[in-house]
């Protein structure tokens, strides 16, 4: 099938082309209402080496390189199951699930970004809290670092950041638009009924002689 031929399919079936999509956006954007409220608190830290201490005033390409690799190493300990683990203990909580962490690490810096995300604003920031604190006892245990300071702590967000209701609804409509080409390809696949002579001249390899003309029912 060639894309002209899709197009005059899809034309032809217009009602469902248009309907299906609005209908299917409708109702992922409705079921999107009864999802709960997510909340995002974030907080940044700062990774400290022992070797920072003794550092003269001049910094070489190689030191930025060790120190990028430390923060890097810090962030992927953050979301390792001790981390985690322990600060569940530490909260209150038997586990971390239903809370989603996001790290990220500056690639000039040693800069990190802690964001925990959950229904709960008030436990997700002191998750990221004591999350930052966990980290600087486990990375001075296991990394021998010097610390791992809080920068800006975290704080209980007041407005949501998820779930992204009118995207869910656009996705919704995408989603509406693919099956009804998927129904409006596959019914075109399955009708095996000659409606042209054209058809009838590329299935039986002879030529048309002759039409019978059109009949009122």
């Amino acid at each position: 099938m060639t894309l002209f031929e899709l197009f005059a399919l899809l034309r032809k079936h217009l009602a469902l082309v248009i309907a299906l999509p609005i209908v299917a956006g409708i109702v992922a954007f409705v079921v999107s209402m009864f999802l709960p409220n997510e909340y995002t608190a974030s907080t940044t830290m700062y990774v400290l080496s022992r070797d920072d201490a003794a550092a003269t005033t001049a910094v070489t390409q190689q030191d930025l390189s060790a120190g990028q690799m430390l923060t890097n190493d810090v962030a992927t300990l953050i979301k390792s199951d001790r981390v985690k683990k322990d600060v569940a203990t530490k909260v209150g909580l038997a586990e971390l699930k239903g809370y989603k962490f996001n790290v990220t690490s500056s690639t000039t810096t040693r800069v990190i970004t802690l964001e925990v995300t959950g229904t709960d604003p008030e436990m997700a920031a002191l998750i990221a809290n004591s999350t930052v604190e966990e980290i600087s006892t486990v990375a001075t245990e296991v990394m021998k670092l010097q610390s791992v300071n809080a920068i800006d702590a975290a704080t209980p967000p007041t407005n949501p950041s998820g779930p992204r209701r009118l995207l869910i609804g656009v996705v919704g409509c995408l989603g509406g638009f693919m099956l009804a080409v998927a129904i409006v390809v596959l019914q075109d696949m399955l009708d095996t009924r000659v409606r042209s002579g054209d058809e009838a001249e590329a299935i039986m390899g002879v030529p048309v002689v002759g039409h019978f003309a059109a009949m009122d029912k």
